[in-house]
């Protein structure tokens, strides 16, 4: 890739962060105008958010387009998609969707999808939003050398690094989860189990939400169990603070040297599943 050509005037969140995506990858430089048709039929340069023709083959990624009927998507979607990593960003990143209504449904069906006024999608700007977007639309060229294109890189290399290493934790999760049934009294209580590993788990605990939301478990599992990075035992928490919990309840417990005031999580020193599978019992609320 020798050159990412996109619209003048005006920048959206969707092309910027695509720009910002490609020249992570590539390092070469980007201007801001209409593309000419060698440059549509060009493999080495990238079209993005301009030129009517969406063909990833030839790295051009144009929604506009698009039928009024086609799902919302934005020129950050195109790009995610041909690198396979568009399916990644819906799951981890959950300001993609909005991103796209925003760009191709505009700031009132979007609030309107979201179920909030249209006032609330610009009390959600920040002035980081606006410099960013106002100083890449004052631009008509940035080589890797700008300040400005430094930035942009950064925020493309960030994403793609987080797109990673959430792919990595999830493939971690997935080899190793255990899905328990904990009954207490007439109630069966749907757990997560993450064991300990010699590889331990850098962030146990939103890895297990992580996996949750990756296999629409959110409305079925009640509890989770993760090792505990500061000790030998294991943390057991309520998943999206489930009414049915109270971990407070089982702050009496020998083996348990912390439980949570407010109930959503404790701390304790057992490890076989006997006993995680009791105080998960105890904390639940029967009455």
């Amino acid at each position: 890739m020798h050159t990412i050509v996109t619209h003048p005037g005006g920048s959206h969140k969707d092309d910027l962060l695509a720009v910002c995506v490609l020249a992570a990858i590539h390092d070469c430089p980007i201007v801001r105008r209409e593309p000419t048709p060698e440059e549509l039929d060009d493999p080495e340069v990238a079209v993005v958010d301009i030129g009517g023709v969406h063909d990833p083959a030839k790295w051009n990624f144009d929604h506009h387009h698009f039928p009024r009927e086609h799902p919302p998507t934005c020129a950050l979607s195109l790009v995610l998609d041909h690198l396979g990593l568009y399916q990644d960003a819906l799951r981890f990143c959950d300001w993609l969707e909005t991103a796209e209504w925003f760009d191709s449904r505009g700031p009132k069906k979007t609030g309107e999808w979201l179920g909030v006024p249209r006032r609330a999608i610009s009390q959600l700007n920040s002035p980081i939003d606006m410099t960013l977007l106002r100083r890449f639309a004052q631009t008509t060229r940035l080589e890797p050398s700008d300040p400005l294109y430094a930035f942009m890189k950064m925020v493309g290399s960030d994403l793609l690094e987080f797109l990673r290493v959430a792919r990595e934790r999830l493939d971690f999760v997935a080899a190793r989860v255990q899905r328990w049934s904990v009954p207490s009294g007439a109630a069966v209580i749907e757990t997560l189990f993450l064991p300990r590993t010699d590889e331990e788990a850098d962030e146990p605990s939103s890895m297990l939400g992580s996996y949750i939301r990756a296999q629409n478990l959110e409305s079925v599992i009640a509890a989770i169990v993760y090792p505990d990075r500061r000790g030998g035992g294991f943390g057991i928490g309520r998943y999206e603070d489930h009414p049915g919990l109270d971990f407070s309840r089982v702050e009496g417990q020998p083996d348990v040297h912390f439980a949570h005031k407010s109930g959503f999580m404790c701390k304790t020193s057992a490890t076989t599943p006997e006993r995680l599978h009791e105080l998960i019992a105890l904390a639940w609320k029967t009455g």
